[in-house]
C-alpha cells in the first residue's frame, strides 16, 4: 500500500487552473439571447458603482438595463427585503393575499392616473406584463388584432415578442394581423408624424378594420430603437384615433417610467391617458417584479388568464414599495430632470470636438447619444465602432450599453440617485472613450465577442 501511494502524483497536480468568472460564465450560462457588452464580471455593487472581479469600482451609467433604479445595495431596499424574508408571508399571491403585495397595488393605483375601478396584476418582468396585457385584452374585448411600432421592444415571451418590432427580433415573426407603424424619428425623418397618422387612417379604411383591433402598444419614449423622443402631439393624435373606435391604449412604461423621464410617468409628457399601464425593470429596484394596471372589466375577465406562482410574492413587492416610497421621499422625478438636463447639456457640449456625436436626445435620465460617421449625411457608425466606445469606457471605468435599430446609439439610463459630480465624471469618460476610439486605440479583435445586439 505504501509503495502504491508513493507512485501516485500529488493530488494538487490534477487541480484545474482557477478560472475567471467570465470563463465560468461561458461554461454554464446558456448563450441563447445573452448580451455581453464588455468583459465586465461583477462581484458586488454599492451606490451608483459596480464592483468587478479584482475589486475595481466602475461608475454605472446603465442601471443594469434599468432595474437598478436606486443603484446597488440601497438601504431602503435592503431593509425592506430583510424584513420581508425574516418573516415571509408565504411565497405566492395565488392562493392568499399578503400585505406587501396588496399595499403595493394600492400605491400603484393611487399614483397612476386612470378612470373607474381598476385592478393590478403582478409579474416578474416587463416581458410577462406586456404578455399578460396582450392576452387579457384580446380575451376581454373579443378582438384579435393589435397595433405597435417598428422599433418597439415589449418583451421576450412569445406574446410580447409577437407585438414587438425591433431589428433584434426578426428571428421571430410578428403575430398574425399585427399592424406595425413607423415611429417618427425627428433626427431621421423617414416618416413624418403626419405621414404616420395618414397611414394609420388608411389602414383603418382598408386592410385593418378598427373593430378588429383590441389595442395599441405605445412606448412614450422609444428606448431600444434609439431613445427616440416622439414629435410633440403625435402620440396624443394616435390615442385620439384609437378612442374613436374603442381600441384600448396600452402604454409601456417599463424602461422610461417611474421618475426616469423627469416625471413620475413618462406618458405625462405626451398627454396620454392610457387604459392599461405596464411597469417593470425599476419597479423592483433590481428584484424581479412587474405590474399591469387596467380597468376592472378587463383585468377581472377570467381568474386564470396569467397565473404565475411566485408573482406578487412578499419579498419582491416589499422591494417595490421601498422603490416607490424612496422616489417620493427623495423627489427623484425632479432629480432625474435636473441631473439629466445637466448630463445631456454636457454631452452636447462635446460635439464641437467629437465628430461622431450626431445628436444627444432623451428625457431626464434616459439619454441617447447617436453616433454617426458623417454629420452631413447622418450615416450611422458601424456597430463595431459603438462597441469600441463601450469597451473603452469600461477600460476607463464606466458602464454603458448601446441600442438602436442600427446599433449606433449609446444609451445612458443610470440610477436615479446619480449625482451631478458623477454625471460630470461619466461625461469625461465618454469624451475620452470617443477620442481614443477615433485614434484607433481599440482593435476589432477586442470587441469581436461583444457585438450582440
Amino acid at each position: 500500500m505504501c509503495a502504491d501511494n508513493a507512485t501516485r502524483p500529488p493530488a494538487t497536480s490534477h487541480r484545474p487552473p482557477v478560472a475567471t468568472l467570465r470563463e465560468r460564465d461561458a461554461q454554464v450560462i446558456a448563450s441563447i439571447g445573452r448580451l455581453r457588452f464588455s468583459p465586465l464580471s461583477l462581484i458586488g455593487g454599492r451606490g451608483n458603482r459596480l464592483i468587478e472581479e479584482g475589486g475595481r469600482e466602475l461608475l454605472d451609467l446603465s442601471a443594469s438595463f434599468g432595474p437598478a433604479i436606486l443603484g446597488y445595495s440601497h438601504p431602503a431596499i435592503a431593509a425592506a427585503v430583510n424584513a420581508a424574508t425574516a418573516s415571509m408571508a408565504g411565497a405566492s399571491l395565488l392562493a392568499f393575499p399578503n400585505e406587501n403585495a396588496v399595499a403595493l397595488a394600492e400605491r400603484l393605483l393611487a399614483i397612476t392616473p386612470g378612470e373607474g375601478e381598476r385592478r393590478v396584476w403582478f409579474g416578474h418582468s416587463g416581458s410577462d406584463a406586456n404578455d399578460c396585457a396582450l392576452r387579457v385584452v384580446q380575451a376581454a374585448t373579443g378582438r384579435s388584432r393589435f397595433i405597435s411600432f417598428i422599433g418597439s421592444y415589449h418583451g421576450n415571451l412569445s406574446g410580447s415578442m409577437s407585438v414587438s418590432g425591433h431589428t433584434a427580433m426578426t428571428h421571430t415573426l410578428p403575430r398574425a394581423g399585427l399592424v406595425l407603424l413607423p415611429y417618427p424619428d425627428p433626427y431621421r425623418p423617414s416618416f413624418s408624424a403626419e405621414e404616420v397618422l395618414k397611414l394609420l387612417d388608411y389602414q383603418f379604411a382598408t386592410s385593418c378594420p378598427p373593430h378588429q383591433v383590441a389595442a395599441i402598444f405605445i412606448e412614450p419614449l422609444m428606448s431600444d430603437a434609439g431613445v427616440i423622443v416622439p414629435p410633440k402631439g403625435f402620440l396624443a393624435a394616435v390615442q385620439q384615433r384609437c378612442r374613436r373606435h374603442g381600441i384600448q391604449v396600452i402604454v409601456d412604461e417599463v424602461k422610461a417610467g417611474l421618475a426616469r423621464s423627469g416625471r413620475l410617468h413618462c406618458f405625462e409628457h405626451e398627454a396620454l391617458e392610457p387604459d392599461l399601464v405596464v411597469f417593470g425593470k425599476g419597479l423592483g429596484g433590481g428584484l424581479p417584479l412587474s405590474a399591469l394596471i387596467g380597468p376592472r372589466a378587463i383585468m377581472d375577465h377570467a381568474p386564470a388568464f396569467a397565473l404565475q406562482t411566485t408573482a406578487g410574492n412578499p419579498v419582491a413587492t416589499a422591494a417595490g414599495l421601498a422603490v416607490l416610497r424612496t422616489i417620493a421621499a427623495e423627489d427623484l422625478s425632479e432629480r432625474a430632470a435636473r441631473v439629466g438636463q445637466a448630463l445631456a447639456g454636457a454631452l452636447r457640449a462635446l460635439a464641437p470636438r467629437q465628430p461622431m456625436i450626431g445628436e444627444v436626445r432623451g428625457r431626464g435620465l434616459a439619454i441617447g447619444i447617436e453616433l454617426v460617421s458623417d454629420r452631413a449625411t447622418r450615416e450611422p457608425v458601424p456597430v463595431a465602432t459603438t462597441a469600441k466606445v463601450i469597451y473603452r469606457a469600461w477600460q476607463l471605468g464606466a458602464v454603458l450599453f448601446y441600442v438602436g435599430l442600427r446599433g449606433n446609439v449609446l444609451e445612458l439610463t443610470p440610477p436615479l440617485t446619480l449625482t451631478e459630480a458623477e454625471a460630470e465624471h461619466g461625461v469625461a469618460i465618454i469624451d475620452q472613450a470617443l477620442t481614443d476610439v477615433g485614434r484607433g486605440l481599440v482593435a476589432d479583435a477586442d470587441v469581436a465577442p461583444f457585438m450582440m445586439w
